[in-house]
């Protein structure tokens, strides 16, 4: 069971990259007000909630410790992220601030996963 639960953070890990990586890819873009959400940014969002919610049942049936609260703080966050993604997700280009927050979201994700303990 131990190795099926590393294989869901290897994949929760791509997702984020994912997310991460088609934020950073974009920046130069949003510096021409052109930016815009990629399809792997909607993908890693996606992926990020399914293998994170797969990673807390995977837990809480091998009665490891799950901190409930620090989960439903980045559950949030996520899907602040995915609703913004996915609603401009087809929009030629996105306004700065928003396409900032969402980089500014996944960051602070990033970090309450790794800090929060």
């Amino acid at each position: 069971m131990d190795v099926l639960i590393h294989m869901f953070v290897g994949l929760h890990i791509i997702g984020i990259a994912a997310l991460l990586g088609g934020f950073l890819t974009q920046m130069k873009a949003m510096g021409q007000d052109a930016a815009r959400f990629t399809p792997a940014m909607l993908h890693g969002a996606l992926t990020m909630l399914v293998t994170g919610a797969v990673l807390v049942g995977l837990n809480q049936a091998q009665d490891h410790p799950v901190d409930n609260v620090k989960i439903g703080v980045k559950l949030a966050v996520l899907v602040v992220v995915l609703g913004l993604v996915y609603v401009k997700r087809d929009d030629e280009k996105v306004e700065k601030s928003l396409f900032g927050l969402v980089g500014l979201l996944t960051v602070v994700n990033i970090f309450i996963a790794v800090l929060w303990t």
